[in-house]
């Protein structure tokens, strides 16, 4: 028995820089095995509108436009993984980014009865299709519905088809920013990468392709979850 008496039939994470589509694929991915999707920036997010401790204190740094600490990551994820639903396994979106919290997310898997390395699938995806995926990418400012200029438009030019606002392009979307952003995703998460690939149970999946193919592979893998 393990010491927190909780069982687990595995951990799966999605690894992959912005514009991978990771949080298309963790949703599809999560409904289809049964398990919870759990992405930092949600986790994040509800922290900060419920004024948690651990919420006010990222806050600091988001507002500034720093990393929030692994410190204060690790607790959130750690938090969020005992809760009930998550007994019978979880995916994650957006963690672990650092050999850091690689480490921390190991430590509670070993706290869990039945629970080995988690399953780690990398999504690659080339700087072109990065660019073409974020840099298209607008959001309605009233109902911050998402579109993107290539694959999903609008009806009308930059208009959100529900209420007519005008679609706005977020600073962090423009090509410079991208780089910006891919640069220290690199910078970061080679070595987890690394780290997972020695480890095995990785699998890289290409990402350049439409949702629907990304999803049939992805459900191919790992099938033997399901």
């Amino acid at each position: 028995m393990s010491r927190t008496g909780r069982s687990c039939t595995g951990a799966i994470v999605f690894l992959g820089p912005p514009g991978a589509g990771k949080g298309t694929q963790a949703r599809l991915v999560a409904g289809r095995l049964g398990i919870p999707h759990i992405s930092t920036g949600d986790l994040f997010r509800e922290n900060v509108q419920q004024r948690t401790p651990l919420g006010l204190a990222a806050r600091s740094y988001m507002e500034k436009g720093e990393l929030v600490p692994d410190e204060l990551v690790n607790e959130m994820v750690r938090r969020r993984l005992g809760e009930p639903d998550c007994e019978q396994g979880f995916l994650l979106d957006g963690y672990p980014r650092t050999l850091q919290q690689a480490e921390t997310l190991q430590e509670a898997l070993r706290e869990r009865e039945g629970c080995g390395p988690p399953v780690v699938v990398n999504l690659g995806v080339s700087y072109t299709v990065i660019v073409q995926r974020l840099g298209g990418r607008r959001i309605c400012p009233v109902c911050q519905r998402t579109y993107n200029l290539v694959s999903q438009p609008p009806l009308s030019d930059n208009v959100c088809d529900d209420d007519g606002a005008g679609l706005q392009q977020r600073p962090d979307d423009r090509e410079e920013a991208i780089r910006e952003r891919l640069a220290a995703y690199e910078a970061r998460t080679a070595p987890l990468i690394e780290h997972y690939k020695a480890a095995g149970r990785f699998y890289e999946v290409d990402a350049d392709r439409s949702p629907e193919l990304i999803a049939e592979e992805l459900f191919r893998v790992l099938s033997p979850r399901s």
